[in-house]
């Protein structure tokens, strides 16, 4: 396995968009690169970034939860629903911390959202900021996202709240706000945004621009750069015989005789040496086929 394919959990710096982080980082390393998760520019925090062969791995990673941190000025809104937009409307109400916490319950659980004009969402091929910059009319329908956990971690008396939410994909997290402070008869815009979890990835093991930089080519980089298949924890993993895998990765499939992994994906591993070799899947009568794999 190449020692540049794998995944580099990148700590977004605030201002660039995500495809230039993953563009900064392709600079760095020299190797191609991909990345799961849109965040906004003003947005900070944790991005996964694929590096070399781990782009063919990103299909199985997209759908999972994310965990933000978002501070909120009540009183004003913006156009962008963030502090880059220009503010369009204010309010003498104000929220109170009791007040606000009492309504948090009622965004748990399925929700249904209309994601802000300026967001990446595509509209008939266009992008919906990109239109909006433009002042074209942007139609853009509701989606249904899922809120497992919204708390209050701090309040201030200068109109500031700090929140923490635990969420699905797709969720867009200023159309979040914006909701919150609607259902209290107030304006809100947020000003600061932090992704703190995409699945597997987490902030604790992110790492910034600068700091691969200075690492790129010393021993560090080995303990920044996260193996290939370790963001497929929750995929269960198959160990078979060379063979069997030469077979796979020639586009054949295998029979086993018996297994407890049915009708699902798997990761495949070389039962002689502990390789991860790609994603199969393992139909109800125990024939294994290729979807993904490593080499080919």
């Amino acid at each position: 396995m190449n020692m540049t394919d794998g995944w580099i959990c990148l700590d977004k710096p605030k201002g660039i968009s995500s495809n230039l982080a993953m563009v900064k980082v392709r600079r760095i390393l020299k190797e191609k690169t991909g990345y799961v998760g849109t965040l906004d520019p003003f947005a900070t925090g944790v991005l996964p970034i694929a590096v070399g062969r781990a782009r063919k791995f990103i299909q199985f990673i997209e759908n999972v939860e994310k965990v933000y941190e978002f501070e909120v000025i009540f009183g004003a809104s913006t156009n962008s629903y963030d502090e880059t937009g220009e503010i369009t409307e204010t309010t003498e109400i104000i929220p109170t911390k009791d007040q606000i916490e009492k309504i948090l319950p009622e965004f748990l659980g399925e929700v249904e959202q209309i994601p802000p004009k300026f967001s990446a969402i595509k509209i008939n091929g266009h992008r919906a900021c990109d239109l909006a910059r433009r002042n074209k009319s942007v139609a853009i329908p509701s989606r249904k996202i899922f809120v497992h956990d919204l708390k209050l971690l701090q309040f201030f008396e200068n109109n500031r709240a700090k929140f923490q939410v635990r969420c699905s994909k797709g969720t867009y997290v200023r159309t979040l706000a914006v909701d919150i402070a609607q259902k209290l008869s107030s304006l809100c815009y947020v000003k600061e945004l932090r992704r703190l979890k995409s699945g597997f990835f987490s902030i604790d093991r992110a790492i910034s621009l600068e700091k691969l930089a200075e690492i790129v080519d010393t021993s560090e980089l080995d303990r920044d750069l996260i193996p290939l298949e370790s963001p497929l924890d929750d995929i269960p993993a198959l160990f078979l015989e060379k063979d069997c895998v030469s077979r796979l990765q020639n586009g054949l499939s295998v029979q086993l005789a018996e297994s407890e992994i049915l009708s699902s994906n798997v990761k495949l591993f070389d039962n002689e040496i502990g390789e991860f070799c790609g994603v199969c899947f393992v139909s109800a009568d125990g024939l294994v086929t290729a979807v993904k794999m490593y080499l080919n």
